[in-house]
């Protein structure tokens, strides 16, 4: 993730536990045979996803706790660890019991080699879970539930990163989405992803 800078915002404390519980549900249903399967992120299989799922939930969990560790997650399948279907549910139990504690939210946090507002740090956690969820959900042909709190938390900071200068790294280019669509779709537009986006039959 290399960012430089991010939106300065101020944000009520978010819970990220009902959208871990779907992904973890989602990363549960995801079978042996898809791993190779692409996915709405180009050139970025499954597998290569999961070991993204891996890392972005052990660094902002140590970007709760102020104990970052150099670097960012990685997004390569053949980096994937063989306890994937363990490590990932376990890692995301952690990652919302650590944003639980007040001092998570105090000063600032870093992760990725970015140090931001914790609250800042919060709102890119759940939307890093919340559409890598969808990415994983849809490559694999399984329903996906975005939790409505979840998704305005993130719309708003997801519409604040669109309309400042380009974050590379971040959000791929914004895909244009109409202003009635549903919000998660608004999300994925910013986000940069086709909310009709299916993998080839």
């Amino acid at each position: 993730m290399a960012v430089v800078r991010l939106p300065s915002m101020e944000t009520t404390r978010i819970d990220l536990a009902p959208q871990a519980a779907e992904v973890a549900g989602v990363v549960a249903g995801v079978r042996g045979d898809q791993l190779g399967n692409p996915t709405p992120m180009a050139g970025t299989p499954v597998a290569a996803l999961l070991d993204h799922l891996v890392g972005l939930t052990l660094a902002f969990r140590l970007a709760a706790e102020k104990t970052p560790v150099p670097g960012g997650p990685s997004a390569s399948a053949e980096h994937l660890s063989p306890e994937w279907r363990r490590l990932i549910p376990a890692q995301l139990d952690a990652l919302v019991a650590a944003w639980q504690r007040p001092s998570a939210w105090e000063g600032t946090a870093e992760a990725g080699g970015v140090t931001m507002p914790a609250p800042v740090a919060a709102a890119v956690a759940l939307d890093e879970v919340l559409v890598h969820g969808w990415d994983l959900a849809v490559a694999t042909g399984q329903p996906y539930s975005a939790d409505p709190a979840s998704v305005e938390a993130c719309l708003g900071f997801a519409a604040q990163v669109a309309a400042g200068p380009p974050q590379p790294g971040l959000f791929g280019p914004p895909v244009p989405v109409p202003d009635d669509a549903p919000a998660l779709d608004r999300l994925l537009g910013l986000t940069g992803r086709d909310p009709g986006w299916r993998p080839p039959s």
